[in-house]
């Protein structure tokens, strides 16, 4: 090595002789290695800082030259258990954040490494950085998808949503999420609280289309006692319950005007008003709301107010469908067929081709909740370490259900769900009400019957009829 190196505050080029047929500057090589790198003297004074490094740092190699290592890195470690405390502990590894010039907090894994001269003497000190940002950015879809198999994606449409989720998190502004139904709003819906400052707050979750409007208003906001038949005693409701956490409202679309003219409210002032009561409650809680229907079309009906919906989407996300979501399938089939394997104490390794070919050519109306419920059935029947084509449900072969088929319906009186064909042409909301009239028709307008074709419960069967107008 030619040059003034750890010695003085002059700075030659540095030059690296006798590896190559003429010496190579050091600098450069240097400078091409990805990760930060520096150079302290024995009194651990910076001589050298690498391009990566000034980067990540914010400081040029000119400017920190001769300067403490402590003051231009900046470490949680620093002063506490620095890897050069003591010269002869030779390699020192571990993670710590550095503050750069920007004040900005950044995740590194630091190794740390005396020099030593001929004579065994220290004469200096390497440290190396890696930057952990990006690597903590895909550790949180590898934590949060093994809790939620809705989040198991690699497809260009997810990894647009992955990508902003870590930013939606870190808002505290109203979030709206859309999607058809069983894409994932519940599960994206507590990922984001997860992923959130509020992560240590409660999650709590108000199924807005459960309860009449006056149950429903105290359940939210609380009530006070002798506020309406049966109120013998004060309640908090679920937004006092959630402070300094996150309250979920999911089928928003079937909020009552008058609770939406009050959460508009709590949008504005973050003041509850419990049933009965016209002392308001401040509360820390942040809202995220999700609906399967199109809110705009309900503002244009009267059934939903405009400036709730303005409100209310501060930020919004929409959520893929799975038949969007290029080679997804495939990766949610390794996923579950793992998972569920497990749980039913069995040794399912995969499926058949022809069971594959079903699967790969299904629009999966029920998205992400129906592949799963279809994986789950399958690895129950299964009675080998294959899944077979006859090991599928019936209806995934009917003509209509494939991707390469046109759409209509088809389904005789008495018949299953497994008979209802979904209408490719047009929206699952369209496909949803076209069953219910089909199943109502086979069921001659009985509406018990009509729910075990369909394979709902009655209260499900009675909620979508109301919520289609088909009441």
């Amino acid at each position: 090595m030619k040059g003034n190196f750890f010695k003085g505050s002059a700075f030659e080029p540095l030059l690296v002789d006798g590896l190559f047929d003429s010496p190579v500057s050091f600098g450069a090589i240097m400078d091409e290695m990805p990760m930060g790198t520096v150079f302290l003297d024995s009194d651990r004074r910076i001589v050298f800082m690498s391009r990566a490094l000034s980067a990540l740092t914010g400081y040029d190699t000119d400017e920190v030259r001769g300067l403490p290592c402590y003051s231009v890195i900046r470490s949680n470690i620093c002063l506490q258990q620095c890897g050069h405390a003591n010269s002869s502990a030779g390699l020192f590894e571990g993670q710590a954040n550095i503050v750069n010039r920007q004040k900005q907090k950044i995740p590194v894994k630091i190794v740390a490494s005396p020099i030593v001269n001929q004579q065994g003497e220290t004469i200096g000190f390497m440290e190396i950085f890696e930057d952990l940002r990006a690597r903590q950015e895909k550790g949180w879809v590898r934590d949060i998808s093994g809790r939620f198999e809705n989040l198991v994606g690699k497809s260009p449409q997810m990894d647009k949503v992955f990508n902003i989720l870590p930013m939606i998190a870190q808002s505290d502004a109203a979030l709206l999420i859309t999607g058809e139904s069983g894409t994932g709003k519940d599960v994206m819906a507590e990922a984001v609280h997860l992923l959130s400052e509020r992560a240590k707050g409660p999650f709590i979750k108000v199924n807005c289309a459960a309860l009449p409007e006056i149950l429903l208003d105290s359940e939210l906001f609380g009530h006070q006692k002798g506020a309406f038949t049966g109120a013998t005693e004060n309640k908090a409701g679920r937004f006092r319950l959630a402070v300094n956490g996150t309250i979920y409202l999911s089928e928003v679309a079937d909020l009552p005007l008058g609770l939406q003219r009050k959460l508009l409210g709590f949008l504005d002032d973050k003041v509850v008003y419990p049933v009965g009561s016209n002392q308001g409650v401040n509360v820390n809680v942040r809202i995220i709301a999700a609906t399967q229907r199109p809110l705009e079309q309900l503002v244009r009906d009267g059934g939903f107010r405009s400036d709730f919906l303005f409100r209310l989407s501060g930020i919004r996300l929409q959520l893929p469908p799975l038949r969007e979501r290029e080679g997804d399938v495939r990766l949610l089939l390794e996923h579950m067929l793992d998972t569920f394997s497990r749980q039913c104490k069995k040794n399912v390794k995969g499926l058949s081709p022809e069971a594959l070919s079903l699967l790969m050519g299904y629009t999966f109306p029920g998205n992400v909740r129906e592949l799963k419920n279809i994986v789950e059935y399958a690895v129950s029947v299964c009675r080998s370490d294959t899944i077979q084509a006859h090991d599928l449900p019936d209806y995934l072969a009917v003509d209509d259900f494939r991707l390469d088929q046109p759409g209509g319906f088809s389904m005789a009186a008495g018949n299953s769900m497994k008979n209802i064909v979904p209408d490719a042409r047009g929206t699952w909301m369209d496909t949803e009400k076209k069953m219910i009239l089909e199943a109502l028709v086979a069921a001659k307008g009985k509406k018990s019957q009509a729910a075990e074709i369909l394979r709902w419960g009655r209260s499900t069967l009675w909620r979508k009829m109301k919520k289609y107008g088909l009441e």
